[in-house]
């Protein structure tokens, strides 16, 4: 399963601490960034995600994070 959130992540760097601490919780998982996109783009990919664990993860960094629909 493939999901897509919104976020307000601006930083090459920022976006390699966030991806690392999300395989920790989201281990064979393929997780990248989209910052050219205007909404910040997070993308997962993988075999079961949980939203509200992912956004909870990202508010713990205090970035903001939702689902795109």
């Amino acid at each position: 399963m493939i999901e897509v959130f919104k976020t307000n992540v601006q930083e090459e760097s920022q976006c390699k601490i966030i991806i690392e601490k999300l395989l920790e919780h989201f281990p064979n998982s393929s997780i990248n960034f989209d910052l050219e996109d205007c909404d910040k783009i997070l993308r997962i990919h993988a075999a079961s995600i949980s939203n509200q664990k992912i956004i909870e993860l990202l508010s713990a960094f205090g970035y903001s994070c939702e689902v795109l629909e």
